[in-house]
């Protein structure tokens, strides 16, 4: 298996253990200050990110900008649980060359322009686009006082670690 598919099979198993230990109540809540998002908007968004990769349309052409939006995935952890596993799933039997190029579609700011990624490159960002989303779930998990046993989770591996001297 490609080594960009392992990284980001490894990222996703975050999802799987951060859905498994919250509860529906906690994956909904939007009351953190300053953006009022939950934690489920946000793991929809990811896996909403990932299912565009994998939906390519009659010209062979990616839009990110065309997003299933499925509200269903933001208050349920069981929906979405199954969103997360069919995402693995359909990564892992994942049979594009990564250095194949394909024609993305999406927003930057300024309207909708259309890029040539390669599906490596293309993964790679999905992959650091999922660890910035851990970072404000976490960020909101601080604020709703909901502690994972996850040391790493939101931090990109870069990241240097804090050396604590004794």
């Amino acid at each position: 298996m490609n080594i960009i598919i392992q990284s980001t099979l490894k990222t996703l198993e975050k999802s799987k253990y951060l859905l498994n230990n919250l509860t529906d109540d906690v994956l909904c809540n939007a009351t953190v200050s300053p953006y009022y998002s939950s934690i489920g908007s946000h793991i929809r968004h990811i896996l909403d990110f990932y299912d565009c990769v994998f939906n390519l349309n009659s010209e062979g052409e990616i839009d990110l900008t065309a997003r299933s939006r499925n509200k269903e995935v933001e208050t349920e952890c069981v929906i979405a649980k199954q969103y997360l596993s069919s995402i693995i799933e359909r990564l892992t039997g994942f049979e594009f060359n990564m250095d194949t190029s394909v024609l993305v579609f999406d927003d930057l700011g300024l309207g909708k322009i259309e890029m040539t990624y390669t599906y490596g490159a293309l993964l790679a960002q999905a992959n650091s686009h999922t660890i910035h989303h851990y970072a404000i779930i976490n960020y909101i998990l601080e604020g709703l006082n909901v502690s994972i046993d996850d040391t790493d989770f939101g931090y990109n591996p870069t990241t240097p670690k804090q050396v604590t001297l004794n």
